[in-house]
């Protein structure tokens, strides 16, 4: 492609412009990005202070492009704590060299300060949907590129919300809930679908008994989009578009925050046990075997699918106000029924933190593909 330059005041047209800085003396840039798409992520924030071409490198497009190329990417945890007032995100890297160490690095907050927003992970992006702003709900999405460590404001609903659900399928976003449906043009559009290809938002038909305002939890098993609301909740055939109940097993069982891996949903119960629902059994068992190592507990913690694997994050012992933020990898194998048993458990991994933590602040958690492991266990189903 041929580049027109226009010389300006004072400069000859013959001249050219400043030379981009080898990454590499005496190797190609194209060559040098490939060296630095095979390095660990955890060493990015090192290689970025060695120059500011490399700064720029490590936050380059080009960069995550080679790592998908090579295929040296890895799925990230990325988690939003509460300090203070205010909510701060950081991304937890793993040490290569000492898989039981990683750290939490802070990355960009939203520019605005939202309380009750659905958070999820599509590709490599978070989109953070909704919300409140001095306790008036919100048309806005954010949308994080993980792989240029960015937040760009992303197309408007068609409704305002807070405490919504929100779920994931074929590419697509859905939204449901989190918003008044006083008028005509507020209930039909108690649901939405957004498309990244085109940026468009587009109401989904919804039955008028089952829009509730506030949603809880919710999550995407078997072709079918559940959202919890205070009582009961809804069920969404992605395939047909009907709308139904949730089985009332799945209401009874589920509480706080879940994830789903290979077809069951796992979250806490009351007694701080962690348990998983088949929904093409209607049954709840109980994950064994990993008593002895992760704690009960029912309140600061939470979970997420990481590269098919379940990873739990909860606050450890920390020094008077300070917190250790934990986390456990559990890997799961399908056998012939729904008994759960640890096979292989290792030690959880503890997650340096820069900053201080307020004891029983809430955490959440998200995953993408883009950059490491945690510390795992090995669970199968019988």
């Amino acid at each position: 492609m041929a580049t027109l330059l226009t010389a300006g005041a004072g400069t000859s047209a013959a001249e050219s412009p400043p030379s981009t800085p080898q990454l590499i003396p005496n190797l190609p840039q194209d060559i040098s990005l490939q060296i630095l798409a095979r390095v660990p992520r955890f060493h990015y924030p090192l290689l970025s202070l060695v120059s500011k071409s490399w700064l720029s490198a490590v936050r380059s497009a080009e960069l995550f492009l080679n790592r998908s190329i090579l295929r040296t990417t890895q799925f990230s945890l990325y988690l939003t704590l509460r300090v203070d007032s205010s909510y701060r995100w950081y991304a937890e890297q793993r040490n290569p060299q000492n898989s039981r160490r990683s750290s939490l690095i802070p990355i960009p907050s939203i520019p605005q300060h939202l309380v009750g927003s659905s958070i999820l992970a599509l590709g490599p992006k978070i989109y953070v949907i909704g919300g409140s702003v001095n306790d008036v709900p919100s048309n806005s999405i954010w949308i994080f590129d993980c792989s240029l460590s960015k937040w760009a404001p992303g197309p408007k609903m068609r409704a305002a919300r807070e405490f919504s659900a929100a779920g994931s399928w074929g590419g697509r976003i859905l939204v449901v809930g989190g918003c008044n449906v006083d008028s005509w043009t507020r209930s039909a559009n108690w649901a939405e679908s957004y498309d990244p290809s085109t940026r468009l938002w587009s109401p989904v038909p919804s039955a008028v008994e089952v829009r509730d305002r506030w949603m809880h939890a919710s999550a995407v098993i078997g072709g079918k989009f559940y959202a919890m609301a205070d009582r009961g909740g809804v069920a969404y055939d992605l395939g047909s578009g009907e709308w139904g109940a949730v089985p009332k097993r799945l209401d009874l069982g589920w509480r706080g925050r879940a994830a789903v891996v290979g077809g069951v949903l796992y979250c806490y119960d009351y007694l701080g046990k962690i348990r998983g629902y088949d929904v093409e059994r209607d049954v709840w068992k109980e994950l064994k075997g990993v008593d002895e190592s992760l704690p009960e507990f029912l309140c600061s913690s939470t979970m997420v699918n990481l590269d098919g694997r379940l990873c739990v994050v909860w606050e450890g012992r920390g020094r008077g106000k300070e917190v250790d933020v934990m986390c456990a990898e559990i890997e799961i194998l399908i056998k012939k029924n729904m008994s759960l048993m640890k096979r292989i458990g290792l030690p959880a991994a503890r997650m340096g933190l820069d900053s201080y933590l307020e004891k029983g602040r809430p955490l959440k958690a998200v995953s993408h593909q883009g950059c490491l492991k945690s510390s795992k266990w090995k669970i199968f189903i019988i």
